[in-house]
């Protein structure tokens, strides 16, 4: 059995460009005792094939490859494979995500040259949930979860020169799109407003605001914790808007960290959020270090306080900008983003897209620019 295949696979003076997947080539169906992928690209290219516990899932990962134009539930066939999904995960690179309805480990995977381009082909076979779990886990390359196209002396430089470093943190993205509602994606119009908010915020001398992505493409925790460390991070915002089945709810709220895991409404909006490294293929079986873990609750002691003060002041900036709060505009959950030790963070629902009015406010320019104006003002308070 192999518990993981990684391949770099090369043609000949073929250079690797986005290209396509042929729906008519591809497919993911049951075999007698076994599961079938296989997925027509239009040229050789690099990947990597994983399986995970915890839920059961086989992971692809395909450079200059998007998966535009396919069907996911037109590819599905049979039992063993429960849901399919898709989309953009780090710059050049993107994700199909196979839901297992029972252990099954890689038994072959390869990748072969047709006369239209090649053909990937994967085969799992059944297994004991033992022997899933002894197989499962992502193929252990260090330079993985780095960020991308993000230079450490640059960050450095940043940390330097500003007084004041404000990581903004667009939610969900790639092949997480969060919420969505009125022909409206949460990814998208959260990185909309986080790339607003960061032009506002680095007109004000001594503020450097960052992005943890400016695309529409997947960034694990992991990466987006290492590049608000790297360069020097003074606050984290995370920018998220909710949605609930009903429409009632209206409003913008601001998070905290909850010790005790908050409100049932805070529970629910962290698990609606919260599911993006586990719908995007990241292994979540990361052993606790019970010592790290005393060390940063005495961090956050400090941060944790820090936080909170920020967070009730911008609720009253945000009254002041005449944005529309929530009945109940300052909760705390148990976002994981939030449980940064070395730095204050808060987490922004903007408003609900499952609520008309709230969805057309946020789909105009000034409506997310009364968010960002609250926020500059805040912002800059702090950095005096």
């Amino acid at each position: 059995m192999i518990r993981w295949l990684m391949a770099l696979l090369f043609a000949a003076n073929v250079a690797v460009a986005d290209g396509g997947v042929d729906p008519a080539r591809s497919s993911v169906s049951d075999g007698w005792w076994t599961l079938e992928v296989t997925l027509g690209l239009d040229h050789i290219t690099p990947y990597r094939v994983f399986t995970l516990d915890e839920p059961r899932r086989l992971v692809i990962d395909i450079e200059g490859v998007s998966f535009a134009g396919l069907d996911a539930d037109a590819i599905r066939s049979g039992d063993r494979a429960e849901a399919v999904r898709f989309g953009p995960l780090r710059p050049g690179w993107s994700r199909m995500v196979i839901d297992l309805a029972e252990p099954l480990v890689i038994a072959e995977a390869g990748m072969a040259a047709v006369d239209n381009g090649a053909d990937l082909s994967i085969v799992l076979d059944r297994a004991t949930p033992e022997d899933f779990a002894a197989n499962a886990g992502a193929p252990p390359d260090p330079g993985w979860d780095v960020v991308t196209g993000f230079d450490p002396k640059v960050a450095q430089d940043l940390a330097d020169s500003a007084d004041f470093v404000v990581v903004i943190d667009p939610g969900h993205g790639g092949i997480d799109p969060g919420a969505a509602r009125g022909g409206i994606r949460e990814a998208d119009l959260m990185l909309l407003m986080g790339m607003e908010l960061a032009v506002m915020l680095n007109a004000q001398e001594g503020v450097q605001a960052v992005l943890t992505r400016e695309q529409d493409i997947f960034v694990p925790l992991s990466a987006r914790m290492t590049l608000a460390r790297q360069v020097g991070a003074d606050l984290l915002i995370s920018l998220h808007a909710d949605a609930l089945e009903e429409d009632a709810a209206r409003g913008a709220s601001v998070y905290t960290l909850s010790a005790n895991g908050g409100s049932a409404a805070a529970q629910r909006s962290v698990e609606r959020h919260e599911r993006g490294d586990l719908l995007a293929g990241v292994d979540l079986d990361v052993a606790e270090d019970r010592v790290a873990t005393a060390l940063m609750d005495l961090a956050r002691a400090e941060t944790g306080p820090e936080a909170r003060r920020i967070a009730d002041a911008l609720v009253a900036s945000m009254q002041a900008q005449g944005v529309l709060m929530n009945t109940n505009p300052r909760r705390e959950g148990q976002f994981a983003v939030l449980t940064a030790a070395d730095f204050p963070s808060i987490l922004i629902e903007a408003g609900f897209l499952s609520n008309a009015s709230d969805r057309a406010v946020l789909a105009t320019p000034e409506g997310r620019a009364r968010i960002a104006r609250a926020i500059r003002d805040t912002v800059v308070l702090l950095a005096r």
